[in-house]
């Protein structure tokens, strides 16, 4: 377990002691010195929570179990929201939710990957790696939604497409392509938001859009640390060395051009406060759908086309 893991687990733990002090009845000199203890201890942890953050520490922080999801956000961001399964050729996956939902009053859909929390849900989302009939559902779904010209949101957590062999008999790198391919050309607004891991294909098959954003400690990329490590070391433990040298956060990812915004989390991450994550994407969306909206349609998918064609330029040849 790293440094950031620990102080989380051991803050967590002094806050819920400081909980157990207090709620009992009564309380003497003893009781308060050591909640000033307690208390002292948590501002300590606090701070060193605060302090500067590897890229692998901020991999793990994507990955927490109690990270906000899709339902989560769905819930905070979004209302009115009705689920829609099914790809009308093979079945349901889990795995992605897509729906139509309203977004302050304005008519949207929403598609998300799932992980779930407890194993039952892992199990039944598949662990958040979606088969191809979940991105074709996704398609289809998007599809309806240019039909009636509602604005695409996006929310990405992945480490990526299933790798089975049933995926692979289904048709997944098919599924995936026809994804990228008629994402670029949809002619309404799509905002995508990488809100923990967003690992290769598998997130780019419902993440190519006019803005992209990322949450401050997510992280987006091509392979995972540890498939990296495993790659170019035949050693996943060394994934903290690739996690560096793939330069996935979204710190580096902006400078790159990868991403478009950083949205910003909590202290100490999204995961220990989700309404307040939820209203600080609530204003990014917000304030890019707002502008998006007015930008007509000619405009928005020449812009979207030049934007991931300048993605992974390192030299200029003109």
């Amino acid at each position: 377990m790293k440094a950031s893991q620990k102080a989380q687990h051991e803050l967590e733990r002094v806050e819920r002691q400081v909980a157990l002090i207090e709620a009992s009845a009564g309380q003497n000199e003893d009781t308060r010195r050591q909640l000033a203890k307690l208390q002292e201890r948590i501002s300590t942890l606090q701070k060193e929570m605060r302090g500067p953050q590897t890229a692998w520490e901020k991999t793990e922080l994507a990955r927490h179990p109690q990270r906000p999801q899709t339902l989560d956000y769905i819930e905070r961001v979004f209302t009115d929201f009705s689920e829609i399964h099914g790809d009308r050729s093979f079945g349901d996956d889990a795995a992605i939710i897509c729906g139509m939902a309203r977004f302050h009053g304005a008519e949207v859909l929403v598609v998300g990957t799932q992980k779930g929390r407890d194993m039952k849900q892992r199990v039944h989302r598949n662990f958040g790696t979606p088969h191809p009939e979940g991105y074709r559902k996704a398609l289809r779904i998007m599809q309806v939604a240019e039909k009636f010209r509602r604005p695409i949101f996006t929310l990405v957590d992945t480490d990526g497409a299933y790798p089975g062999i049933h995926a692979e008999e289904r048709g997944q790198a098919e599924a995936i392509a026809r994804n990228l391919r008629e994402m670029s050309r949809l002619p309404v607004p799509i905002i995508v938001t990488v809100t923990g891991e967003g690992g290769s294909g598998g997130a780019l098959a419902i993440a190519v859009g006019d803005r992209v954003n990322i949450f401050e400690n997510s992280f987006y990329s091509v392979i995972s640390p540890e498939g990296c490590a495993a790659i170019m070391w035949r050693d996943s433990s060394k994934a903290e060395i690739a996690a560096t040298a793939l330069k996935i956060t979204a710190t580096d990812l902006k400078e790159f051009g990868i991403i478009d915004e950083i949205v910003p989390e909590p202290e100490g991450g999204a995961h220990t406060d989700p309404e307040a994550a939820s209203r600080l994407l609530d204003a990014v969306l917000d304030r890019q759908l707002l502008m998006l909206s007015e930008q007509p349609r000619k405009e928005l998918l020449d812009a979207r086309y030049e934007k991931f064609r300048k993605m992974g330029q390192f030299f200029d040849l003109g």
